[in-house]
């Protein structure tokens, strides 16, 4: 694996081949240490190829959830990118970033950035992929603890988020049951 990766080219190179967790760890080192256009990145995740756009997902995930403070100039072009994901793979990422990005642990940085931060395209997708039956359990159980963490800040959500969780834990999975039982003690 070349640690010269510059492109969004050569990116997509890298992540045409064989892929696995450790790949995507020595990707994570090699794309801060080049100083790799986080921008590119998110928009590799918009890739065609759905396998491409995938590890892109992925490999986002891990590059900004490393070190969300070194990509903050990127925050807001992350943000505004978040309504446009479509594949049911990286969906399953931006969420889980976006839960960890809104969390009351989040890096005080990063909170200062999405208190900036006009969240109401993230909110409303948020909700759609809550309400979409065709969406991944575990997409939902990241936007609901985002939801979760946004309450404060829009209280109109708590009641919202308190109506779809009943709504899903009728007959949802061990997942949402156990998410939603917690989310709805804590509303």
């Amino acid at each position: 694996m070349s640690n010269q990766i510059v492109t969004q080219a050569e990116l997509i190179q890298q992540l045409s081949a064989t892929f696995g967790k450790t790949k995507v760890n020595k990707l994570a080192v090699i794309l801060k240490e080049r100083k790799f256009a986080l921008r590119d990145l998110i928009d590799t995740t918009f890739n065609t190829n759905k396998t491409i756009a995938f590890r892109a997902a992925w490999l986002l995930e891990n590059v900004f959830l490393d070190d969300p403070g070194f990509y903050l100039t990127d925050l807001d072009y992350l943000l505004t990118r978040f309504k446009d994901v479509i594949y049911p793979s990286c969906q399953r990422h931006y969420a889980k970033i976006m839960m960890h990005l809104t969390s009351p642990k989040a890096p005080v940085q990063i909170k200062e950035q999405i208190q900036l931060s006009g969240m109401e395209a993230v909110i409303e997708q948020c909700f759609d992929w809550m309400i979409n039956p065709k969406v991944l359990i575990a997409v939902k159980v990241h936007t609901a603890e985002t939801l979760f963490n946004l309450r404060d800040r829009y209280p109109w959500i708590a009641e919202e988020l308190a109506n779809q969780l009943q709504f899903l834990m009728k007959n949802g999975s061990a997942a949402i049951q156990v998410r939603g039982r917690k989310l709805l003690a804590k509303l």
